[in-house]
């Protein structure tokens, strides 16, 4: 089973002040695009490295819930908070493989990583 790797859409979106609260949609569309090879590739340059294959899941909420998944990266509408739809996929999926979380939200690092999940920075995707 391969490992699997969660990006908080808002919060990496956010991370780069580039007018993204312009066009949300069109910004979480952008970062489901720019992850698409790295399921293939994964994340050599993390720290540590996340190594393929992996299933890559970006959580999208609020506005930005219509964005489509791909073939490479499956989206997942959060009906409410994309926080707890995080931990919740952590809590639904992540056992027995290794489970990385993409966000700079302290609060929900806490929560996944009581979880066993480990937890990356924006950087990490955006270097992309």
């Amino acid at each position: 089973m391969p490992d699997l790797l969660i990006v908080d859409a808002a919060n990496v979106v956010g991370s780069v002040p580039d007018g993204w609260w312009r066009d949300r949609p069109g910004a979480a569309g952008r970062l489901r695009d720019a992850l698409a090879g790295v399921a293939a590739s994964g994340l050599p340059d993390a720290d540590p490295a996340v190594r393929p294959p992996l299933e890559v899941v970006l959580v999208v909420e609020g506005v930005a819930r219509d964005v489509a998944g791909t073939d490479e990266v499956r989206v997942v509408a959060a009906p409410g908070s994309g926080d707890d739809a995080i931990v919740d996929l952590v809590r639904r999926e992540g056992g027995g493989r290794r489970c990385v979380v993409v966000t700079a939200d302290r609060a929900l690092r806490e929560r996944v990583e009581r979880l066993g999940a480990s937890v990356l920075g924006p950087r990490a995707v955006r270097r992309r």
